[in-house]
């Protein structure tokens, strides 16, 4: 087993991994900046060490000083959480070369699936169904339009090489292909330092549908189940619940099976995702694959009663799976809202500052994952989500009004937070129909208003 784990990390990430930790009694080592320094995970874990100042670059994407930091502490293992170098397949086969337990797959397998072209040829090969798309990337718009042309309008320009939603831009007419691809791109080059562009067929208003999968060196592999990640604003997910209630326990089946066979084709091993996209007519297609564990993993442990950090850490350490496909069930309906510190009635501009009054809701199905507490001091640097409010109960119509009531009692002072308009989508009529796709935001929000502007 791993013995001391570093998080290269931090934030609500990082605390859930050192809980983890904690129960399974490997020691812990917190990396933090200099805006981090009176963090909780900082204060959680049993050694912390400053890797640098505030800005991101300087510090936790600064992989020279995290693996100096891993070797200074004696840590066995690193684990990267989500987001900075979670998918960073240089500072895995760095953590190799340090004779550290990189927790995650591969660093070949990293490049291949975080590369979308590369992505995209792995599973035709394996049969399994993609969005029709470019062949290979391309860096000048010329070569992407034909592409384009070829695949047919409307079409996604997105980056190849990065995620979260930026580097995107959707082209519906030929004539507008040039000025987006170069938005795309200077968004993408200044996001990952990548300047290739990928170009995809546009599915209209789909439903977003992920499947999490482990996978162990011994070649077992399973899948948990599907969450819907269909509420999105510019590609960000805001809202997440598992299981999906537009899919049926046929179509279950296929996708889960497919997604585990995707898992296989890519010789994967640890936590990861498949993402598919969902039509209207049940038609499912292959996106990518997220080679880390995802922000909205709670909701998935909250149906199945999986510890999917655990599952991780056996992973990592050669153990086999702690649970086989046939254990696996998926008990009463999830829901996640993200919290950011962002102020939609300016357009989600981040609202850094400190909390100056802060109460958590509580009771039966109720969990709350964030690093958060009254007096902190939301940095200006980082990610603006603060807080993951996760709810669960016996049917998807408990399960929204569940995470009202926790909405409603959820207080978060001397910041601007999207609270309030995550409370509007509950109580928006289609929402609380089951009636989603990915253009859910655009279609019942006015663009950018907090308020409940139907259009």
């Amino acid at each position: 087993m791993i013995q001391k784990l570093l998080i290269a990390n931090r934030g609500e990430i990082a605390v859930r991994i050192i809980r983890a930790c904690r129960e399974m009694g490997i020691k812990t080592v917190a990396v933090y900046s200099k805006a981090d320094e009176e963090s909780l995970h900082t204060l959680l874990a049993d050694e912390a060490i400053c890797i640098g100042p505030g800005p991101s670059k300087d510090s936790y994407l600064n992989m020279e000083q995290i693996l100096s930091a891993a070797v200074v502490m004696q840590a066995d293992a690193v684990h990267p959480g989500f987001g900075f170098l979670s998918e960073n397949s240089r500072f895995a086969r760095m953590c190799g070369q340090c004779h550290i337990k990189f927790v995650g797959p591969d660093p070949e397998v990293i490049s291949r699936m975080g590369n979308k072209a590369e992505a995209r040829k792995t599973m035709t090969e394996a049969g399994i169904p993609v969005v029709p798309g470019s062949r290979e990337p391309a860096t000048e718009w010329q070569a992407g339009k034909e592409e384009a042309d070829r695949i047919g309008y409307p079409v996604i320009v997105k980056a190849a090489l990065g995620g979260g939603g930026k580097g995107m831009r959707i082209v519906r007419v030929p004539e507008d292909f040039e000025s987006q691809f170069h938005m795309a791109q200077r968004e993408t080059e200044s996001a990952f330092g990548d300047s290739s562009m990928y170009v995809e067929k546009y599915i209209e208003n789909p439903r977003h549908v992920e499947f999490q999968i482990l996978a162990d060196e011994h070649g077992n592999v399973v899948h948990l189940g599907e969450r819907d990640c269909s509420i999105q604003r510019r590609h960000q997910k805001l809202i997440e619940e598992a299981p999906c209630c537009a899919i049926s326990e046929e179509l279950r089946q296929r996708m889960g099976e497919t997604a585990v066979r995707a898992a296989k084709a890519a010789g994967y091993e640890n936590a990861g995702t498949i993402e598919f996209l969902l039509d209207r007519e049940g038609n499912f297609y292959f996106i990518e694959m997220n080679t880390r564990i995802q922000v909205e993993h709670g909701i998935t442990e909250a149906v199945t009663g999986i510890d999917l950090i655990k599952e991780q850490l056996r992973i990592a350490s050669g153990l086999p799976l702690s649970v086989r496909q046939e254990d696996i069930r998926i008990h009463g309906h999830a829901i996640e809202c993200r919290i950011n510190a962002e102020d939609p009635e300016r357009n989600f501009m981040p609202c850094p500052g400190v909390i100056t009054n802060l109460h958590f809701p509580g009771g039966n199905g109720v969990r709350i994952d964030s690093a958060v507490y009254n007096g902190y001091q939301v940095p200006p640097y980082y990610d603006s989500m603060i807080l993951k409010l996760i709810v669960c109960a016996s049917d998807r119509e408990a399960a929204v009004r569940k995470m009202r009531s926790a909405l409603g009692e959820l207080v978060i002072e001397g910041i601007h937070t999207n609270l309030d308009f995550q409370y509007e989508i509950l109580c928006s009529r289609d929402y609380e129909e089951g009636n989603i796709d990915t253009s859910f935001i655009e279609s019942h929000f006015a663009a950018g208003a907090g308020q409940a502007g139907r259009l």
